[in-house]
């Protein structure tokens, strides 16, 4: 299912993405475009390939069959003459790794090295990959540290951190990198209720200066708010696609989706 009525203007171009780990079919033929400036929220239950895809995009996991360009770029693979397994050659290490500085993600997990402080895991990318000087990314980072809220926590350890800060330590190291396309994974599960809100509200901002976001998340009053379009996804497959009104409508026709959504009608999203 194409979303998008023009792809050759599209930055990110997921075209018929097949995904099995073994004998389980994880993604089916999943197409998906992604303009430059859209927030794009995936939305689904557990085991309908969310993750899996925004892994695939990043290249963390390698796809079966298909095609998935970030501005007109094959990810993962050199292009060959045709979109399946058998004419497609993996791409170096090295080439890997400059693909992967260009589609930020920010996981469940906080994953921040233990031994660096909030600024030496931001500056580690920017020296490493971007090839920064250390004053460079050390100005890079207390400003990105700035605008998540954290300017006085630059030389604090993870451990020293709340999990919401750890998290908005997390997008600032993203994004510090200036990435195409910033992949946000489920970034609040993990979060103590309380700190959900923080972190979210970093996201909302960068959203408004026009970063170009794909996101998995449970927190619907936050998609309805803050996305261009929502995603969802169930079986490993695309099952509907839209604007927010028009994806989380009360009277939709998807059985899947009114099933899905019927457990989130409580909080009133």
């Amino acid at each position: 299912m194409a979303t998008s009525s023009n792809t050759s203007t599209a930055l990110l171009d997921i075209a018929e993405v097949s995904k099995s780990f073994g004998a389980v079919n994880v993604l089916r033929s999943v197409s998906l475009t992604v303009a430059k400036g859209e927030v794009v929220t995936v939305i689904g239950p557990s085991g309908s390939g969310k993750t899996t895809l925004l892994r695939c995009v990043n290249f963390l996991e390698s796809y079966d069959s298909g095609s998935i360009r970030i501005d007109g770029k094959e990810v993962g693979f050199r292009p060959g003459p045709a979109r399946n397994s058998g004419a497609r050659q993996r791409r170096s290490e090295r080439d890997l790794a400059a693909m992967r500085a260009e589609t930020g993600m920010v996981f469940q997990g906080f994953n921040l090295f233990p031994h660096l402080t909030a600024a030496g895991n931001i500056m580690l990318g920017l020296t490493k990959v971007r090839g920064k000087s250390k004053t460079e990314a050390r100005s890079i980072a207390e400003h990105w540290l700035g605008r998540v809220g954290l300017g006085h926590k630059a030389d604090s350890l993870p451990a020293e951190l709340s999990g919401g800060q750890q998290q908005r330590v997390g997008i600032a190291r993203a994004v510090a990198m200036e990435p195409k396309i910033l992949l946000l994974d489920e970034i609040t599960s993990a979060l103590d209720p309380e700190l959900v809100g923080e972190v979210l509200a970093v996201v909302r901002s960068l959203a408004e200066d026009g970063m170009t976001m794909v996101m998995v998340t449970h927190e619907m009053a936050f998609a309805r708010d803050a996305s261009s379009r929502i995603v969802f996804m169930a079986d490993g497959g695309v099952s509907a696609v839209g604007p927010p009104k028009e994806v989380l409508a009360e009277e939709t026709t998807n059985e899947r989706l009114r099933t899905f959504l019927a457990r989130f009608r409580a909080s009133h999203f």
